[in-house]
């Protein structure tokens, strides 16, 4: 039998991990709460229907949000090749679900077994499209300006043009940043931004009326159109969910 280092924790909200590194990739499963990984790339989020990977020597760092049970699964460096080689998030599949609560838990496993199952992980991730949760970093001085303004306040309702008068860049420029840079518009990055913000109210316990007024949405049918397309169900499914893991 073998026994594996230490692959659960329990985070509480708003606590961080310092940055760091691993020599083999990382599988990260909330199976409560939401754990954000961050590089000098950008955020990944993860809610409790996600998992992030990590590959190995990549520096990063992670805050959680809510009281996150975190389950960890180091894949070795031949078995990660196949997987992308930045962070990625995955949905979790009723099998993948399953392996990973098995591979962490407490009961010993045959090393053949282990290894088996891991392979299992590996596939399943390689079949399942990668469904980022990812909110890109941008390295232009005048673009991080803008994003910066909306990190500080995601609810800011100011157009392009606005947020470009005040950091000195015309809305045509910014507009094409956002493009070549962040490969998404203006408007897709700011909705997204707003979903990753939502995923941290929802679990805090907000009512979705609530936090679709807080983050500026302009009704609550919008909110909902917008978290359904990047997380897969309504803000009030995940809600459910998140009250049912918890009991």
């Amino acid at each position: 039998m073998q026994r594996v280092a230490k692959s659960q924790a329990s985070m509480t909200h708003g606590q961080g991990v310092a940055p760091h590194r691993h020599e083999n990739g990382l599988l990260l499963y909330p199976a409560a709460g939401v754990l954000t990984t961050t590089t000098d790339r950008g955020t990944w989020v993860a809610p409790a229907n996600r998992v992030t990977w990590t590959p190995p020597d990549f520096e990063h760092h992670h805050r959680a949000y809510g009281d996150t049970e975190v389950r960890m699964l180091e894949v070795p460096a031949g078995l990660g090749d196949r997987l992308p080689g930045e962070p990625a998030v995955f949905a979790v599949s009723a099998l993948l679900r399953e392996a990973l609560l098995v591979l962490t838990g407490e009961r010993e496993l045959r090393a053949a077994y282990r290894e088996a199952l891991r392979q299992v992980v590996v596939e399943e991730l390689i079949d399942s499209p990668s469904q980022d949760l990812y909110l890109p970093r941008p390295v232009d001085d005048r673009l991080r300006a803008v994003t910066d303004l909306l990190h500080a306040d995601p609810a800011d309702s100011s157009t392009l043009a606005q947020l470009g008068r005040a950091v000195g860049a015309s809305e045509r420029t910014l507009s094409r940043l956002f493009q070549t840079e962040l490969g998404m518009s203006f408007h897709q990055w700011r909705s997204l931004l707003r979903v990753q913000h939502a995923l941290v109210r929802l679990v805090e316990g907000e009512a979705v009326i609530d936090t679709a007024a807080r983050l500026g949405w302009s009704n609550p049918t919008s909110f909902i159109e917008a978290f359904t397309a990047v997380v897969g169900q309504t803000p009030g499914r995940y809600r459910a969910e998140l009250r049912h893991a918890s009991d």
